[in-house]
């Protein structure tokens, strides 16, 4: 079990009643209805952009861009976690799941573990993601990393789960609203291949 931190207990002196929640975002429209939700709450929202899975690197910059506009435009702060973009290493990882739904939950559990050791680090008590608000991931197996975690960490951050996913369509307009960048396929490799493999299939005849 992780050790005791420091940070958590400094931020919540600087700012007494106040609920520091660490959001994983894995993108800007994503993020949208998380955030007010929580916010309609009463939680303090932070968002944090670490997403390594996303490739190539051009289309993670233009994702980490619309993070920031989205963050921005909501009134929230953005940290990075640019230093976590390893094609090598996330490749390596997704390399032995053989199955488009294996190298799924591996890519929400490695970042929500990644997502509770940061709000741990810097001083959160809550975590969230909003993986649990886009219809196309593996949602039960995201909340059950979450709370596992949330018990590993004895609560401390404690893992909110909510169930975004009924905010789906508002999320979009929200992000057209705003003029987010809406990205064309999930974000590995493997999704931008699934997402385009028609186009090689018509020339494979």
């Amino acid at each position: 079990m992780p050790g005791n931190n420091g940070a958590s207990l400094s931020r919540a002196a600087n700012a007494p009643g106040k609920k520091f929640l660490l959001l994983h975002v894995c993108c800007g429209p994503c993020a949208i209805m998380p955030t007010v939700r929580l916010q309609d709450e009463g939680f303090s929202v932070t968002h944090w952009f670490m997403n390594p899975n996303i490739h190539p690197l051009t289309e993670y910059l233009r994702r980490r861009e619309a993070a920031a506009l989205c963050a921005e435009r909501l009134g929230v702060d953005i940290e990075y976690g640019d230093s976590a973009w390893d094609i090598t290493a996330w490749l390596r990882g997704a390399a032995d799941r053989d199955t488009a739904s294996a190298r799924c939950v591996y890519c929400c559990e490695s970042r929500l573990a990644a997502t509770f050791s940061r709000a741990r680090q810097t001083g959160f008590a809550y975590v969230s993601t909003s993986l649990l608000y886009s219809c196309m991931q593996p949602h039960e197996a995201v909340a059950a990393t979450g709370e596992g975690m949330g018990e590993e960490y004895s609560q401390n951050p404690v893992f909110v789960y909510r169930d975004f996913r009924k905010d789906w369509q508002e999320g979009i307009d929200r992000s057209k609203t705003l003029e987010l960048y809406r990205q064309p396929y999930c974000g590995c490799i493997y999704s931008e291949a699934k997402r385009y493999s028609r186009r090689l299939s018509r020339l494979c005849v």
